[in-house]
């Protein structure tokens, strides 16, 4: 990323061209071609560096150490110990610490590789492999920005900046439930970025600012570009497939209690806990960053001006929103069927058995290589080309997390882990533990990816909560939403990094919002959850 602002804003008559600054294509930068400023290059050569020779030293320190535990045991530690520190410091891509861990585990003899990789064959590998390919589908035809465009066409919306804020928050909220939240942010960028020139040139024009103002650092920008970040994180939460940390999360903790937790029950906790954020999200967002004007004019013109540009919907977006469509019926109808008909049900035991969610995702998916858009050329909605682009890192870091959480419990490592922490730190029951789950996990997600956060803090919690004879589910619940709650810097997530990369938000403009909705997210996870695991019986 890169805190150098975009080049000298184009002159018109002596005044800023704001839709040149803000449009001229130097603003908005992918979060892959975004560059670091000489400060944040120097730290984080010195953060991998540090990785580097840290991560072997202390699992090899660890695993010579006179430790009261079994060989096994601290082998495994030493092991994970080493893969911490590689996540965190990050001197290899955080996906190859994973690798590097489960093949140091083998090679160590902690357990045969058989049984080492077999949670690579777990259902929710399946569900991401299936969901990201469905998101890469709506990345390709344009499902957000017609979305977008159509929430932005309901009469009143754009003539006013705080309902054009809120509106994109809500699209964003929506499209991150279901799409990766880096691509629904990537996506919504140059939509939201045409808008705020748009309000720019209006506030030049009525003399609100002067002539030759800075359209990159106007308040009415920062809360845009914050909505949209903040706004994926939050409704990223909605759904088992709206995060990373969220399918990383439900893994181990379905692995530690063996409960299942459904595509609905998921939705139903969540979706208290996302609307509450939402408002809060809202509210706070304008206190801190209030638009320099209310009313605006010619937003309605442009957004009419693209959305007619846009057409009618083509082949290939149907075809999109038909397997979209049909996934999450699939999804969902055991649930539907369970309330109609009761959880003893013949037809809902037969649908819970037979309409996995792993495989309902690959399912769906398939239909965009069935679906044609032009059946002469025999081109269907997606090839195989574009399915290729979705992100097998993340898909190989889950599988090493629930290789580890499955060898924490077979080794009795989470056992002796929990013990050692009962009897060291002061947490006593269910809320103690909440908290303080809650509370690391969105320590760790400011300064290392929210997915390594989960894969972390969740192994951490599950054995505390054992050893004190406490149900994790509410705590391990806590600490996977959590760890989507890095709200303060650039580095806490890649929307973050993307909305800072388009040189509209000052950072510390990022980090005082961004404290503030760290600490009443955590708020509210911790107040939430445990009455909504409980209002749902989820886990039990």
């Amino acid at each position: 990323m890169s805190t150098d602002l975009p080049a000298e804003p184009a002159k018109v008559s002596g005044r800023t061209d704001v839709r040149a600054a803000l449009l001229g294509g130097k603003t908005f930068r992918s979060l892959s071609e975004q560059t670091l400023s000489p400060k944040e290059e120097k730290f984080e050569r010195a953060r991998q560096s540090l990785g580097f020779f840290l991560a072997p030293a202390v699992a090899i320190m660890f695993a010579l150490l006179p430790v009261p535990m079994d060989r096994t045991q601290q082998l495994l530690a030493a092991v994970l110990l080493g893969v911490i520190i590689l996540w965190i410091c990050e001197p290899v891509p955080i996906p190859v610490g994973g690798l590097l861990g489960v093949s140091a585990v083998v090679i160590l003899g902690v357990a045969p590789a058989s049984e080492v990789l077999a949670p690579f064959g777990s259902t929710t590998i399946f569900t991401f492999i299936g969901a990201f390919i469905l998101a890469q589908a709506m990345l390709k035809h344009g499902i957000a920005q017609r979305l977008a465009f159509a929430v932005l066409s309901v009469p009143g919306v754009a003539k006013s900046t705080y309902r054009v804020i809120v509106a994109f928050g809500v699209i964003t909220c929506l499209l991150s439930a279901f799409v990766s939240n880096t691509a629904t942010v990537a996506m919504l960028m140059p939509t939201a970025l045409g808008i705020l020139a748009v309000i720019g040139q209006l506030m030049q024009d009525r003399g609100i600012v002067r002539a030759d103002f800075d359209p990159l650092r106007l308040r009415v920008g920062a809360a845009l570009m914050l909505m949209l970040a903040y706004g994926a994180s939050v409704g990223g939460l909605l759904t088992p497939v709206g995060s990373p940390p969220n399918l990383i999360g439900r893994g181990l903790i379905e692995e530690a209690t063996g409960e299942r937790i459904s595509f609905a029950e998921w939705t139903a906790t969540a979706a208290p806990l996302c609307l509450a954020m939402f408002l809060v999200l809202a509210l706070i967002m304008f206190l801190l960053n209030r638009p320099e004007v209310r009313q605006i004019e010619g937003v309605e013109e442009y957004i009419r001006g693209q959305k007619a540009a846009q057409g009618r919907m083509s082949r290939a977006e149907i075809n999109t929103l038909i397997a979209f469509g049909v996934t999450v019926t699939l999804w969902l109808l055991p649930a539907f069927v369970s309330l109609a008909a009761g959880a003893d049900s013949e037809l809902y035991l037969f649908l819970d058995d037979r309409l996995d969610e792993g495989i309902v995702a690959v399912l769906g998916a398939s239909l965009l290589f069935i679906l044609p858009t032009n059946w002469k050329e025999r081109r269907a909605t997606l090839t195989w080309s574009d399915a290729a682009k979705i992100d097998w890192g993340t898909i190989i870091l889950f599988g090493t997390g629930i290789i580890f959480g499955s060898l924490l419990a077979a080794t009795g490592l989470a056992e002796t882990i929990g013990t050692a922490a009962s009897q060291n730190l002061p947490v006593t029951n269910v809320l103690a533990i909440t908290a303080f789950a809650t509370a690391l996990a969105i320590l760790i997600s400011e300064t290392t990816s929210n997915t390594a956060s989960a894969a972390v803090v969740v192994p951490i919690v599950i054995p505390l909560c054992t050893a004190i004879g406490v149900d994790p589910f509410v705590p391990a619940l806590a600490a996977t939403f959590a760890a989507s709650f890095g709200f303060m810097l650039p580095v806490s997530t890649p929307q973050n990094a993307i909305v800072y990369g388009s040189g509209t938000v000052p950072i510390i403009r990022m980090i005082r919002t961004g404290l503030v909705f760290d600490i009443i997210g955590a708020l509210l996870i911790i107040a939430i959850v445990p009455v909504m695991v409980a209002v749902t019986g989820i886990g039990g």
